[in-house]
């Protein structure tokens, strides 16, 4: 389909049947669910932690960075976190999709660009944060991504104080709120799917400990270290695996 061959079909047929008798389901997703969406990964041979930039890619999004070089950390930021014209793939519109249909579906994403949210998912759980959401770290006031965007240099709020992206930086804790949230989504949940991630990125990676359900499937382009704690698994891209679950 599409150019893409498939070796899964029977497993496609499983993740359906699944989805189908399953009321409470919990879909865990990475970097990789909006790749096909054009926002680039960390850790490929072209990821955001592959560029080449005065300073290492993953010291520059850390708060003691943010802190100390704003201007650069900007700079940074702009380029490869920022993506305005970017859509929500099949995967996102398949979920929300399954949630119009009725069941209980939360996402609980690693992924800071809203996608999840624009493709009409009401129950998002965003671990690291948005880009959507900006705040002014004097007063408080919020500022969309467009107006930190095309800022120059360090944005800045009316009272000139420095404005932070809500997004959860190296050396930040997640929030609490959120966490608990998704927890509780995925404790209750009878189906978990994990796609698009490399389960390399704690604490997130760790939050599949908390599943209780029945079955647990992998879709994920590549292998993971955490191979073994899933029923299935199928190494294809996300959205195109998503976009042939029809129910």
């Amino acid at each position: 389909m599409n150019g893409v061959i498939f070796t899964d079909y029977e497993k496609i047929e499983r993740l359906k049947s699944m989805i189908e008798k399953s009321e409470r389901i919990v879909f865990f997703g990475g970097a990789g669910v909006s790749t096909e969406s054009g926002i680039p990964d960390f850790r490929s041979a072209d990821g955001v932690y592959m560029q080449k930039a005065k300073y290492p890619p993953e010291t520059i999004i850390s708060r003691s960075f943010f802190d100390a070089h704003p201007e650069e950390f900007y700079e940074f930021y702009r380029k490869y976190f920022y993506y305005p014209d970017a859509k929500p793939n099949a995967a996102h519109l398949k979920l929300a999709e399954l949630e119009r249909s009725g069941k209980h579906v939360a996402v609980v994403t690693q992924n800071i660009d809203g996608l999840h949210s624009a493709a009409g998912s009401k129950r998002v759980y965003e671990l690291h944060g948005s880009v959507h959401r900006n705040y002014c770290m004097r007063c408080g006031k919020a500022y969309s991504a467009e107006y930190v965007a095309h800022s120059q240099g360090v944005p800045r709020c009316e009272c000139s104080g420095i404005i932070k992206p809500d997004v959860v930086l190296y050396e930040e804790p997640l929030d609490e709120k959120v966490i608990n949230g998704a927890v509780r989504e995925i404790a209750s949940a009878d189906l978990m799917i994990v796609a698009g991630t490399s389960l390399n990125v704690y604490p997130a990676a760790g939050f599949i400990r908390y599943f209780r359900g029945d079955n647990m499937a992998l879709i994920n382009r590549d292998a993971t270290a955490m191979d073994g704690s899933f029923d299935f698994i199928i190494n294809e891209k996300v959205g195109e695996v998503m976009k042939l679950v029809q129910l």
